[in-house]
């Protein structure tokens, strides 16, 4: 359990430092777009990502990760 805890931090990790160092500008733009949207519409776009997010989990358990 503690190796796919780690698996996951570190692949979290991996994909958020590739789109820091490939387009930071991107990601400028993405913090100005969330910044103008209300409140209750980033949390549910924060949800829906948590809920995408443990689908591909237990897809990816389900297929024997």
């Amino acid at each position: 359990m503690i190796e796919t805890a780690l698996l996951a931090l570190g692949l979290v990790l991996i994909v958020e430092g590739l789109v820091y160092a490939l387009a930071p500008s991107l990601v400028e733009q993405l913090l100005a777009a969330l910044k103008q949207m209300p409140e209750e519409t980033r949390r549910i776009v924060e949800v829906v990502a948590i809920a995408i997010g443990l689908f591909l989990v237990w897809v990816a358990k389900a297929l024997g990760a």
